[in-house]
């Protein structure tokens, strides 16, 4: 019996060495291969590290590697970008009644846009194009569209890369004049500039 006893005790040692290797834990508090980088726009920006691409994009996320934090993400994207509203305040664009077409004595104000740019390729603008009350909202909103866009191919054709001018239109709902003049109307007439700079990237943890 006791050659039996021994041989049932090894098959069940041999039974445990298959099972138990199975019933180990996955480790806790795993973290991303150096280098990675996960993604995550919907954490807070002071709880979540800035990582800025060599090409001046940002995003937001978790990266495990201080040493990678540049070489990262899509060059179009300048949603995190500081933004400065007053840097091209005098070089606000005015169009006629109904057009979007740059005019000949404004022409210089893009202008000097442009060579700011052309001086400073880690920045961009966004060209916001705007209008009078009168007319639609609907209306006004394709109309400042056309007027941003028309600035935009001013910049381009003076030299600035496509990459570095986004554009949006506010139609009617941002006037810098309450007013209900010909002069009020005037000045709501507009194409804005707002300088775009990439932010400093944050220390990772």
């Amino acid at each position: 019996m006791k050659p039996i006893k021994f041989a049932s005790l090894l098959a069940f040692g041999l039974i445990l060495t298959t099972i138990v290797p199975g019933c180990r834990k996955s480790p806790e508090d795993m973290k991303n291969i150096p280098g990675t980088f996960t993604e995550n726009p919907n954490v807070p920006p002071d709880k979540n590290p800035l990582v800025v691409t060599d090409t001046n994009t940002t995003i937001w996320g978790t990266n495990t590697n201080p040493s990678s934090a540049y070489p990262q993400g899509d060059v179009t994207n300048h949603m995190y970008w500081v933004r400065d509203t007053e840097m091209f305040k005098s070089d606000t664009v005015h169009f006629a009644f109904d057009s979007s077409v740059v005019r000949n004595d404004q022409k210089s104000k893009v202008a000097a846009v442009a060579d700011y740019l052309k001086s400073n390729p880690t920045k961009a603008v966004e060209v916001q194009g705007h209008c009078d009350e009168r007319g639609t909202a609907e209306y006004n909103r394709a109309l400042g569209e056309r007027r941003a866009l028309a600035v935009r191919e001013e910049l381009i054709r003076l030299g600035v890369p496509p990459i570095a001018v986004d554009t949006i239109s506010y139609g009617y709902d941002r006037p810098v004049d309450t007013g209900h003049t010909e002069a009020a109307w005037a000045k709501n007439r507009r194409g804005e500039f707002i300088l775009l700079t990439p932010p400093t990237p944050r220390p990772v943890d």
